[in-house]
């Protein structure tokens, strides 16, 4: 018998509309604990729009994840709630894949998890969006600035997508947001608070927090009429973090193109053929991307991708990079290919990662080199980082930094067999699923 901890069902209890205020409440069950997430979107949207209402589904199926984990109990029941089987299919690939990193931290096998409920045949809704109207989820880092400013030169309807919480908004997003000039779509996504609660026991860790977003912005992108959601997941986003017991586990794979492809099939059953949810960056490196990034001087200043600047807590969030953590370390790694030494001490107040030789272990691992895994962070792919490091010890500015000496001594030193070199991390790598009407020229051949 299951105990109280440790329920046997996750159930979908169902979801609301309210449009007169702009609303859309999930909720969801385990055991006795009942969990609702609240969306508050646009009232002035076209809330009479079918194609919402399709949109609002599958968010609803998707924002599920975060309430699951709290007892990660074998069997997902849809309830009343009917889905295809494909849907099925999709959602249970979704928690195995996306709560990879989650179950290998808890030690958990999500092998045999059933996803149950009655059926209903697929039927795509007839949605007809305005033509070039993109909206662009924006987190303030280097990928989303560049997707935006690339997108922004062949759609000037363009408007970013920006997820808070009530009442909250992230200064390390707005100050990138108000370079771009773009409107700006918000949402408030509010969590239920009993799931951060310590006193029921519930199990914690990285959901695939990416797909939720990804959803919401949909949601939030019918509503306004728009034709794409564009997101900005690089290629090194669909490389394991670590592989366990011989599976793949990956932070990123709500990044991933996996992901990608798998929530495209499903954006095609429920809304049709004209509404494109795809990333712009699906194809394109890390480094690619800190190489445009160093030729947008405007938002130098602004952008900002430490995680400690979006503590959900406001006091224990910091206004400026940390300048320890492993997200700085690799931002500061990569740009540090195309970007003055001068400027990246700037960025980091004068703390520059690569100045500090305490850090010299966290560099490692980011190269592969190190003691430990990967880190689960929103990170590049090792060959990335030694190819970064490589560039970063030829430019002369960097001539005289002792620890980046030691590094790229140590990559020189390794085996690189197989590696992609540092010209073809700058040209597309693999495959993309961009719209013509969005693809740059370079994809087009």
């Amino acid at each position: 018998m299951p105990s109280p901890n440790h329920p046997d069902r996750f159930r979908y209890e169902g979801y609301a509309i309210d449009a007169g205020r702009g609303e859309v409440s999930c909720h969801y069950s385990t055991g006795d604990h009942q969990f609702t997430e609240r969306f508050a979107f646009d009232p002035a949207g076209d809330w009479a729009n079918p194609a919402v209402e399709a949109a609002v589904r599958l968010l609803f199926l998707l924002a599920g994840v975060s309430y699951y984990k709290t007892a990660a109990a074998p069997v997902i029941d849809l309830g009343h709630n009917a889905s295809s089987a494909p849907e099925r299919a999709f959602l249970t690939r979704f928690y195995q894949e996306g709560l990879g990193e989650f179950a290998y931290r808890n030690g958990l096998d999500l092998s045999e998890l059933s996803v149950e409920g009655p059926d209903r045949a697929s039927t795509a809704v007839d949605y007809t969006p305005l033509a070039n109207r993109p909206l662009i989820p924006f987190g303030g880092g280097i990928d989303s600035i560049v997707t935006v400013s690339a997108i922004r030169a062949k759609a000037p309807d363009a408007a970013l997508c920006i997820v808070h919480p009530p009442g909250d908004r992230f200064a390390a997003i707005e100050g990138a947001a108000a370079v771009t000039g773009l409107p700006v779509a918000y949402v408030e996504r509010e969590i239920d608070p009993l799931v951060r609660s310590g006193e029921h026991g519930f199990l914690n860790g990285h959901v695939p927090i990416t797909a939720v977003i990804t959803a919401t912005a949909l949601v939030a992108a019918v509503l306004a009429g728009r034709d794409a959601v564009v997101l900005s997941n690089e290629w090194s986003a669909s490389v394991p973090t670590v592989v366990h017991q011989g599976h793949p586990v990956n932070h990123q794979w709500s990044k991933s193109s996996d992901f990608e492809s798998l929530f495209a099939e499903r954006l095609a059953a429920s809304l049709g053929s004209k509404m494109a949810v795809f990333s712009y960056l699906r194809n394109r490196t890390e480094l690619w991307v800190a190489q445009q990034f160093a030729g947008l001087p405007a938002f130098h200043p602004v952008f900002r991708s430490c995680n400690r600047s979006f503590a959900q807590d406001p006091t224990q969030r910091l206004d400026h990079w940390c300048g320890r953590c492993d997200k700085c370390c690799f931002i500061d790694l990569i740009l540090s290919s195309y970007m003055e030494a001068a400027e990246l001490r700037s960025i980091f107040d004068g703390h520059e990662p690569l100045d500090d030789p305490q850090l010299e272990e966290q560099f490692r691992t980011l190269l592969g080199l190190g003691v430990g895994v990967k880190p689960f962070e929103c990170v590049g792919d090792t060959y990335e980082c030694r190819a970064a490091v490589r560039l970063a010890a030829a430019r002369p500015d960097r001539k005289a930094n002792p620890l980046l000496a030691r590094l790229v001594a140590a990559v020189e030193a390794t085996d690189d067999a197989g590696a992609l070199s540092t010209a073809e991390l700058l040209v597309p790598v693999g495959r993309h699923y961009i719209p013509d009407r969005y693809a740059p020229a370079d994809l087009l051949v």
